[in-house]
């Protein structure tokens, strides 16, 4: 279904439309911004020559009939060239409403969403901390570096990865492997504990569904350069463009395309498990040694739909369901509220949460959450039933627009990172001897290789 956005909104608010593009650093200019408020009157001033034109058309239809059987032979010559004329200048006239429609369409999907208010304006710098939690963190030392420390224990291994398939790309081994698994069902159950439903989720998606949730499959700044990556198609030429998923959020979204829920099955709460596929994972210079930014990872992913004034305390409770599962992993975190030119196209708001990763010797992103609004409604066409009493005191409902949120339960790969640097144990000769690990994994854990006690459950 064709994406329906409100470029009344657009027209009205245009000027906040255009600063606020700026203020994220948004690649639509404010140019392109106006560029939509003049195309939306043009496109209203064409739509309503055409539809008169259409009614005059209808009219003369209803004349040639009327002198057909009047046998007015010289007045209905004239009218049948009148409609020949009509009928061309009509089908041009729809050539170009089309081409309008299709323009504008183009142009304000480029849009980013409203800003809340209360989001700091600035780079990532200007991020406010909401909360601290967890112990205090340890000092940073290249001892807890948790590529060394994975080396050392055999957990990961990134050279025949290299041979196999590349830079960035790794095999956990032992109680890494294991360790993946624990965290999953862990994140899992927390959620499910809160009311979300399990969904294994597709990796493969279509490139339209992605730019619809507000992914972009090509970097701004190089056009030529793609974020993603795409699944050559063996099909039709017609067929639709294949991508890989750079998160779970994305065929989730999709799940509730084309839908109409009636409001009382709302808020409809989902946590789906799927893998994050990333093609630019290696562009940040010391980000790329390691786990910490690798081409694909396992992710566990918080997504609600609600309604339009539920979304904000929505949001507070997936942060809380966020907070509860990384309490339990007793590492230092802390939750940051995102700044604008830190906000992806269909943010309104964004929760960023970092663990405090001492071999990295700084804190590491491990979740993000952010409320997206109507943004995606839109695009996927969302919508819910709400009862409303018209002027006659009769009860019926409008369809309105839901709102979407989205959030990190567990991206594998950077608690790992966290686990290690945080976990790892020496002896009184700073000489690695294993690893302490939160005892809510320890239902989850599938057991360890007899010859190996690596693992203290704390």
């Amino acid at each position: 279904m064709r994406p329906i956005l409100n470029y009344r909104d657009v027209s009205d608010n245009v000027v906040y439309k255009m600063s606020n593009a700026v203020n994220r650093k948004s690649p639509i200019t404010p140019l392109a911004i106006q560029s939509v408020v003049r195309d939306y009157k043009s496109l209203k001033d064409l739509s309503s020559s055409l539809n008169a034109k259409r009614n005059t058309r209808s009219m003369i239809g209803d004349k040639i009939k009327k002198l057909g059987q009047e046998k007015n032979q010289q007045a209905l010559i004239a009218c049948l060239e009148e409609a020949k004329t009509l009928k061309e200048e009509i089908s041009q006239l729809e050539k170009t409403v089309s081409e309008l429609e299709q323009n504008l369409l183009d142009t304000a999907l480029l849009i980013p969403n409203d800003t809340h208010p209360n989001s700091p304006l600035g780079p990532e710098s200007s991020a406010v901390t909401l909360s601290s939690h967890g112990p205090s963190p340890e000092p940073a030392s290249p001892h807890r570096d948790h590529y060394a420390i994975s080396q050392s224990l055999g957990l990961v291994d990134f050279e025949n990865a290299g041979i196999v398939t590349g830079a960035s790309w790794y095999y956990l081994k032992h109680e890494a492997a294991l360790l993946e698994l624990a965290l999953t069902n862990y994140a899992m159950s927390v959620a499910m504990k809160h009311g979300f439903t399990p969904i294994m989720t597709p990796d493969v998606v279509k490139s339209d569904v992605a730019k619809r949730c507000g992914f972009q499959p090509r970097d701004q700044s190089d056009p030529l350069k793609s974020q993603v990556y795409h699944v050559d198609s063996h099909l039709s030429s017609s067929s639709p463009k294949l991508i890989l998923s750079g998160t779970s959020e994305i065929p989730l979204a999709g799940l509730c395309a084309n839908q109409l829920y009636p409001k009382s099955s709302l808020p409809l709460k989902m946590v789906g498990l799927g893998h994050a596929f990333r093609s630019e994972a290696g562009a940040r210079g010391a980000d790329t040694r390691g786990l910490y930014r690798v081409h694909q990872f396992t992710k566990v992913e918080l997504f609600a739909v609600t309604t339009e004034n539920e979304s904000d305390r929505m949001m507070e409770e997936m942060k809380n369901i966020q907070i509860a599962i990384f309490d339990g992993l007793g590492f230092p975190f802390r939750v940051l509220d995102m700044p604008t030119e830190e906000l992806g196209a269909s943010a309104y708001r964004k929760y960023d949460i970092e663990a405090w990763m001492p071999g990295r010797g700084n804190w590491g992103e491990i979740s993000s959450l952010s409320n997206c609004t109507d943004y995606q409604a839109r695009r996927l066409s969302i919508k819910y039933q709400r009862p409303v009493v018209n002027q006659q005191g009769t009860s019926t409902h409008e369809n309105i627009y839901v709102h979407t949120l989205n959030g990190t339960a567990a991206a594998i790969p950077r608690l790992i990172v966290a686990l290690l640097e945080n976990g790892a144990t020496f002896d009184e000769n700073s000489q690695l001897t294993g690893l302490r690990l939160p005892d809510v994994l320890r239902p989850f854990w599938l057991g360890q290789p007899a010859q190996r006690n690596i693992i203290q459950w704390v």
